[in-house]
């Protein structure tokens, strides 16, 4: 059950960073950036006039997101490796001469 979790967890930080990279692409910079690219030009809006603020808002916690799930990865691969080491540890290997 826990390599399940392990494992979706690190699905759903996949997802998270596929999401990440495309919010910030999708975003107007000084020169226009890759909204129309897709169809759109700098005055259609999705959310209205304040299009730039809901993107930069929705970044900003996608990006807080990223960070918090990157460090609970991190802690929970370290836990993991400290798991099988101390497994392995309980049978010494012998060496032949």
């Amino acid at each position: 059950m826990g390599t399940f979790l392990y494992f979706a967890a690190i699905s759903v930080f996949v997802l998270l960073c596929l999401v990440l990279c495309f919010v910030i692409l999708i975003q107007e910079g000084k020169s226009a950036g890759l909204a129309p690219s897709f169809g759109g030009s700098a005055s259609d809006s999705v959310f209205g006039t304040s299009t730039a603020d809901v993107l930069k808002k929705f970044t900003a916690w996608l990006a807080i997101a990223f960070f918090v799930s990157c460090i609970i990865l991190s802690l929970w691969t370290s836990a993991i490796g400290r798991t099988k080491q101390a497994d392995t540890s309980a049978f010494p290997v012998e060496t032949l001469e």
